[in-house]
């Protein structure tokens, strides 16, 4: 989105953008490292990445917590599919 033109979009719709976007940029970030650590023959070079990669993983999971917190229907679907023991299948309506 473009911010320097919201008009009339409210203060919590940009606020919700600027967090499924920084998602979003987190899980690229996550896919990178992961690329780059397969790629490296470098030992200890794989090891940081692979640290770096996990400290993405903590800022993904703190901006969809925040997402959660603020969307009643993001939260309800979490709760229903997140660790829930059933089949894919099963998960969807």
């Amino acid at each position: 989105m473009d911010y320097s033109e919201k008009g009339n979009v409210s203060g919590k719709t940009l606020d919700m953008d600027r967090a499924r976007q920084s998602l979003i940029e987190e899980l690229q970030a996550i896919m990178w490292y992961d690329e780059r650590a397969d790629a490296t023959t470098d030992e200890d070079l794989r090891s940081v990445l692979k640290h770096n990669r996990d400290d993405e993983k903590e800022h993904a999971s703190l901006l969809l917590e925040w997402l959660r917190r603020q969307d009643p229907k993001i939260d309800e679907k979490l709760k229903a599919i997140l660790f829930a023991d059933k089949k894919f299948d099963e998960l969807w309506d």
